[in-house]
């Protein structure tokens, strides 16, 4: 049922977007077409991104009090539990906020990854595309240069290189990485290897087009990041 829902609702209806910028683009290149895909799911995500983004960007000035609350009733559970809830409504922050809102945006970019997963060989079109949507003959290239049905050693490390930054950005606006001592800061500093390494070794089992959607939303994001945190550089600076 589930299953099925998810197919109606979030998997054709981006598969039959994909299919259409891919008719209607000069020569019907796929990887352009994920790219462009990838980008408008993006854009239409953007306003949840940027809340997401505050929410944590709250929870990270508020964590020197939340340290100090939870030394403070380390003892008493209860006590601890009533002070922190205290603390954020005083500071008006939602400790879930970001979580529900990833949460929310989940099945579309699940979606999205299942669409360029799954293939286009010429069954899957036939039976996922609506009735309306003529499909042109796909290429599964980027520009003629690389096979998006194979995987791409070159894209692999490309993308893991972005996540490396897109990590190292983040680490940046959170005041605990500027602790060598603490446990939090000592952990994001190994997922900031981890993380690239994990995407590096997926992505080299998985077909190109998923690199390709992969680095695009990756590069994509840092841009949205880079927005959200200096939202008026541009005023100051005149």
């Amino acid at each position: 049922m589930l299953s099925a829902l998810f197919y109606t609702f979030f998997y054709q209806p981006l598969f039959n977007l994909l299919i259409l910028i891919c008719a209607y683009l000069p020569g019907h290149d796929l990887g352009l077409s994920i790219i462009i895909l990838t980008i408008l799911v993006r854009i239409l995500l953007y306003p949840l991104f940027v809340k997401s983004i505050r929410a944590q960007e709250s929870m990270n000035a508020l964590q020197p009090k939340i340290q100090e609350v939870r030394k403070k009733y380390k003892k008493d559970p209860a006590r601890q539990s009533k002070e922190l809830m205290a603390l954020y409504q005083s500071h008006h922050v939602n400790p879930f906020m970001s979580i529900l809102l990833l949460l929310i945006q989940l099945p579309i970019l699940i979606a999205l990854y299942q669409v360029f997963r799954g293939g286009f060989e010429a069954t899957l079109i036939t039976k996922s595309l609506y009735p309306f949507v003529q499909a042109p003959v796909i290429h599964s290239t980027f520009f003629g240069l690389l096979n998006l049905a194979k995987p791409s050693f070159l894209l692999a490390i490309v993308t893991a290189i972005a996540q490396y930054f897109q990590s190292k950005m983040l680490m940046r606006k959170t005041p605990s990485s500027k602790s060598k001592t603490s446990v939090s800061a000592m952990a994001q500093k190994s997922m900031l290897y981890i993380l690239p390494l994990f995407t590096f070794l997926f992505l080299t089992s998985l077909n190109a087009a998923i690199g390709l959607y992969w680095i695009t939303t990756t590069v994509f994001t840092i841009g949205q990041q880079y927005i959200v945190a200096h939202p008026f550089r541009h005023h100051k600076s005149s």
